[in-house]
Order: structure tokens, then sequence, then C-alpha cells
């Protein structure tokens, strides 16, 4: 079973498939390129948590990547995109989140599925398949979690490009904002971060409790330091502790 944290170990024939086209260093790179859309400083530490990668195995990859110019190690042992690394992480989320659309819109995949079979797709399109994509998609800006697809200005798409934390705030920054006496609040969810769209079955429970982005949420705090969650009018409600809470980013104001 997934994890909400990190990635889950192949349990099926389907998802070792997927593990086994995975290009290492763009999956390191795609990881390195959430952490800091999300706002959180990219560690060694942070990577092994997301990915299920020991400790070792980070660093020899790093260091790989570091010899290779895609990444440096500072001072204080955050990691930094190079220009060239930022560029080829850019263009690997390009693709995933372009992938995810398609899934969605054209092959109808159901929507708790999308993520993990896009990872395998991330790595194997050509910028020409995606430029047909774009056209055939009408113009995608945002995946089917409500992220904003980045680097569609190098395929020729000419708009204002929306950064992942603009106008947003994680949902228990916004509830602690609000106060903890458990009242109802009504926030619009914008999106869901890339580390939950791995469990399948946490996904599935979202869309039942049509905790969707675009949608109305009904949330309050839970007494056990979580929130309760669902979609305006819908009749499940979830309880989701504060590890997955905080990975749903709701509009601000």
């Amino acid at each position: 079973m997934a994890t909400t944290t990190g990635r889950p170990e192949p349990t099926s024939d389907w998802e070792r498939d997927v593990t086994d086209l995975i290009d290492t260093t763009e999956m390191y790179l795609k990881t390195i390129y959430e952490l800091v859309e999300e706002g959180i400083v990219p560690l060694r530490a942070r990577i092994a948590e997301r990915l299920g990668h020991s400790g070792p195995t980070v660093s020899q990859t790093v260091a790989r990547m570091e010899r290779d110019g895609l990444v440096v190690v500072t001072g204080d042992r955050h990691l930094e995109l190079t220009s060239v690394g930022h560029d080829k992480a850019t263009r690997v989320m390009r693709k995933h989140r372009l992938a995810e659309r398609l899934l969605t819109d054209v092959i109808k995949l159901d929507w708790e599925y999308v993520h993990t079979e896009a990872c395998r797709w991330e790595h194997v399109m050509s910028e020409l398949v995606e430029e047909r994509l774009i056209g055939l998609l009408d113009h995608p800006h945002f995946d089917p979690y409500g992220n904003p697809i980045p680097g569609l200005p190098e395929l020729g798409e000419q708009f204002d490009e929306v950064d992942f934390l603009d106008g947003v705030v994680s949902l228990p920054v916004l509830l602690a904002e609000h106060g903890r006496d458990g009242a109802e609040v009504r926030v619009v969810l914008q999106r869901i971060a890339e580390p939950i769209q791995v469990d399948v079955e946490l996904l599935a429970r979202l869309a039942e409790a049509e905790v969707l982005p675009r949608r109305t949420l009904v949330v309050r705090w839970a007494g056990d330091g979580g929130v309760t969650v669902q979609g305006e009018g819908a009749e499940v409600v979830l309880d989701l502790p504060d590890d997955v809470a905080r990975h749903l980013f709701v509009a601000r104001g």
C-alpha cells in the first residue's frame, strides 16, 4: 500500500513495470522540483522520505547529479538545481502533467490511477508528442489535480505562467488562521500536491467525498489534530491526518 510521505514499494507486475521504466535522474530532478514548488527546502532527507530510498542511495545519486552539473549542494546542505537541471526538471514535470491530462480527458482512466501511469509516460514522451497534446487537449494549463503545468511557453503557449503557491495556502495553515475552535470553514480546493497522488486508496476516498480541485469544501479541525473534510453537499466525510491535509492547497482569502 502507498504511504502519504513516500512512493510505495511495487507490489504487482504493473507497478514493477512502471518502476523499471523510471529514469532515476529524472525522478530525482522532478522530486526536487516538487519540493521547491511547494516551498519546502530540498534536502536529501526530504528526497529519501518522498521516494522511500535509503540515505546512502540518495547521497550517491545526488553526488552523481552534482558531477553531471544538474544540482549544487550548498553550504547548508540543501540542494539547488542548476539552470540545466532546472530546465530538465521542468520538462519532466511538463510531460508528466500533460500525460495526466491525456489519461484523464481522453483515455478516461480512473482518477486515482492517473498519476502512477503518468510516471511511466513522463520518461518516454517526445517534445513532438507534447506539442500535439497541447492542441488535442485544448491548451491545458493545469493537471487533473489542479497543479500548474510548467514550461508551456517553451512549446509556444503564450500566457502568464502561474506558480504553484500563487494565491493558495496549505489547508492546515489556513485553518490555523481561523483558530482551532472546531467551527466549520468553507474553502475552495485548488491543488492536490504530488506526494499524496501516489496513494490510490486515498485518492479514491477523496473522490468519494468530492474533495476535488475547484470544489468548495467544508472543513474543520478534528480533535486528534487532523481535519475533517468533505465536498460541499457530499455525504461522505473524511478524517485526514495533518501529514495528508498539508498537501491540500486551498484558495487564500
